[in-house]
């Protein structure tokens, strides 16, 4: 087998913050990008000059997640103190005074599709959802029982993945209705992506089990083997729009690009220190990734992996996603059934 060479030089650097960065976001108009730090501030950038357009302040404890809605409008930062801000996505006006959401460290930010609720997982093991119109916290919550690392709305919002420290949980939202919890790493699960067309689920493990796996989301089977390459934590995974590439950030320093269709590696990408954070440029030419080394390096999609750019299967609907009493969802389980199979967010 071919030994990949990473690359250790980017094409481009972002320097700004002083500590951490732990989540970045393209916004869609492809201009913008956004990024949260464990500094406590929010600097929202110009791709194209590389320079800071604004730099977001009001929170008080250090940002752990962000969140940009489907649309651009709202961007969504939760931070150590349990506390939520809103900002103008086009503006980075500030929209709300800290949100207290809970007493808990907010770990993940999620906005539903159509922008309405904004799911917030939480170290307490509670999943909360807030309303974007009054902006505060509705209904009841979502209870784990165990850290939730990462929330995440399937692509038309009727099912949402919860990773926690020992299981992924699939929930139909709107119903609080729980579908499957399923065993899908050795320990801990610490982050979720849905593919594009909604048939597929991608989660990352801890340094007992530092790899990919991949579910069918018509089953919750796995799909073929673990894909290995990383050698501790992979805190955060995205797709590209196409979902054809996958890129993996990891506290193992590297950034790994996969090819969906196959699970092989086609790229890595080195950073100096660990790395908590990675996106896709909204083309999927780049990759935009960051940690503690307090920067975002980007980095350039091969060529030859931007030529299968090509979605495979439908791209129109997740299963359940006539309705949330659609026959195609999975059966709901009890709470704590698991599924056969055994084998993302911020370690203090």
């Amino acid at each position: 087998m071919v030994q990949l060479v990473p690359s250790t030089t980017a094409v481009r650097v972002f320097e700004g913050h002083t500590a951490k960065i732990n989540a970045v976001a393209a916004l869609p108009d492809g201009r913008r990008m956004i990024t949260a730090s464990k500094d406590k501030t929010l600097c929202l950038w110009d791709l194209k000059s590389g320079l800071v357009m604004k730099k977001m302040e009001g929170h008080r404890g250090a940002l752990n997640a962000l969140a940009v809605s489907r649309d651009g409008k709202l961007i969504a930062s939760g931070d150590a103190r349990g506390e939520l801000i809103a900002c103008h996505g086009e503006t980075g006006e500030t929209l709300t005074q800290p949100i207290k959401v809970h007493s808990a460290i907010i770990l993940s930010l999620d906005f539903s599709p159509d922008g309405a609720v904004l799911a917030t997982g939480l170290d307490d093991g509670t999943t909360n959802f807030v309303s974007t119109r009054t902006w505060q916290v509705q209904g009841n919550p979502i209870k784990s029982g165990c850290v939730v690392r990462c929330v995440r709305y399937s692509p038309t919002g009727t099912l949402l993945g919860i990773a926690t420290r020992e299981k992924i949980e699939i929930y139909k939202p709107g119903k609080r209705q729980c579908v499957i919890k399923f065993k899908a790493h050795r320990k801990t699960n610490f982050s979720l992506a849905w593919t594009p067309d909604g048939t597929r689920l991608l989660t990352g493990g801890d340094h007992q089990d530092p790899t990919i796996r991949e579910w069918d989301v018509s089953t919750w089977k796995q799909v073929g083997e673990p894909w290995k390459g990383h050698a501790t934590v992979i805190k955060a995974i995205v797709i590209n729009s196409a979902g054809t590439l996958v890129a993996s950030a990891s506290y193992d320093n590297h950034v790994r690009l996969w090819r969906l269709s196959d699970q092989r590696t086609v790229a890595c990408f080195q950073h100096c220190t660990l790395v908590a954070s990675v996106t896709f440029s909204v083309d999927g030419s780049h990759i935009l990734s960051g940690g503690v080394d307090k920067k975002i390096s980007e980095w350039a999609v091969p060529e030859d992996a931007l030529l299968d750019n090509n979605p495979k299967g439908p791209t129109s609907k997740d299963p359940g996603s006539e309705s949330e009493d659609a026959p195609k969802d999975p059966a709901p389980m009890d709470q704590g059934s698991d599924s056969q199979a055994c084998f993302y967010h911020l370690m203090m």
